[in-house]
């Protein structure tokens, strides 16, 4: 029998981030395999929201709690951003963003001893370390599982705009991938990773869930790796499509250009296209490639455009969701990113430039992420 939960009713377009980070050795600045002392030195002070383990043991996740507005998340996570700065400084462990560390060694990274993380990696072996990227998930409250698969599918369209926003992975193991998002090739090898099913009815989605349920595929909706799915338990959807940005700032501006477009949509109600799907593996493609440089494929519409032309069109379409929610800085920030071409893929790249050294590229990524002057320029 299934043991998916119905759909929790929650505040629509609330706002929560889980951000998995990089701990890293201060002396060399690979990865450091810390994170069960990092997260036990943390769990003796007080914080907001949470802070947890990892697949690998050279990871941490900060969950923001659940917010209405732009404001009170950013505010939380600038918090959360302090607190785990002030520890890593009594240690020697830094932290950064960034989408993959880029010269780790995947064999060498060790799974965190948890019940649920032992299982991935014997049901996925080696794909298990390599799991060891770091990506922003964002969740966006709603009412109804109507309309949360609504969303996935009405925003499935949206997805090559996060990626190149949010890109921060063009180094991986120790080369430059010539890709703006390396990140995105290591989910795609998992088999339950892609998109959800073209279900828009709870009651059809739970009939999904049940099948897959009782033929041993999955456990919980945790086992599906989707760029964007359901989460009853929470009265959500889940965006997981992005890299971590070098930034808290960054991760709020992209968390709040989520809830602008949800808002739209869910308000607005354009028409759903089966056929977006025609094109998203490519375009999902394009935009970890090329980034902010890539373009955009609209099946429905036969139309070839730059993405960054369809993400400042989408920034009109969003301008009154921003003065609704009070988050027009976020809004114009995204524009800037955009007019500049310059996403952190470009940072990270402009450092390498400079230092011709990935240790000294590591270095300044965690410098930006304690700093609270931390402009990507």
């Amino acid at each position: 029998m299934s043991t998916l939960p119905p759909f929790t009713q929650s505040e629509p377009f609330s706002l929560g981030v889980e951000l998995e980070l990089q701990l890293v050795d201060l002396q060399n600045y690979n990865l450091a395999m810390e994170s069960k002392d990092f997260l036990r030195r943390l769990s003796e002070t007080r914080h907001p929201g949470e802070i947890k383990p990892e697949i690998t043991l050279a990871m941490i996740e900060l969950n923001s709690s659940v917010h209405k507005t732009y404001q009170s998340l950013i505010s939380e996570l600038h918090v959360l951003r302090d607190i785990v700065a002030e520890q890593a400084a009594q240690t020697h462990i830094g932290v950064c963003g960034g989408g993959a560390h880029p010269f780790q060694k995947w064999a060498k990274q060790r799974i965190f001893p948890t019940a649920r993380f032992t299982n991935v990696s014997e049901q996925y072996g080696y794909l298990a370390k390599q799991f060891t990227v770091f990506g922003q998930h964002i969740h966006i409250g709603c009412d109804n599982g109507d309309d949360a698969l609504y969303l996935c599918h009405a925003m499935a369209r949206y997805m090559p705009q996060f990626i190149a926003l949010s890109a921060a992975s063009p180094f991986n193991q120790s080369v430059d991938t010539s890709f703006d998002c390396s990140r995105l090739a290591v989910i795609s090898a998992f088999p339950l990773s892609g998109t959800p099913p073209w279900l828009l009815s709870w009651a059809d989605f739970s009939t999904f869930f049940e099948s897959m349920f009782n033929l041993g595929i999955v456990k919980s909706m945790k086992d599906f790796y989707w760029d964007i799915r359901p989460k009853p338990e929470f009265g959500t959807i889940e965006i997981r499509i992005c890299d971590t940005p070098l930034t808290v700032d960054k991760a709020a501006d992209i968390a709040a250009y989520a809830q602008m477009l949800a808002c739209w949509l869910i308000d607005a109600r354009p028409e759903i296209h089966r056929e977006i799907y025609l094109t998203y593996l490519f375009n999902r493609f394009n935009a970890a490639r090329y980034g902010l440089e890539g373009e955009f494929i609209d099946p429905v519409r036969h139309h070839h455009t730059p993405l960054t032309d369809d993400i400042l069109q989408t920034c009109i379409q969003l301008k009154p969701y921003a003065e609704k929610l009070d988050c027009e800085a976020a809004l114009h920030r995204i524009k800037t990113c955009v007019d500049s071409r310059k996403n952190d893929a470009a940072w990270i790249r402009k450092r390498f430039a400079k230092y011709k050294s990935l240790t000294d590229t590591v270095r300044s990524q965690t410098e930006l992420w304690s700093s609270r002057n931390n402009e990507t320029e």
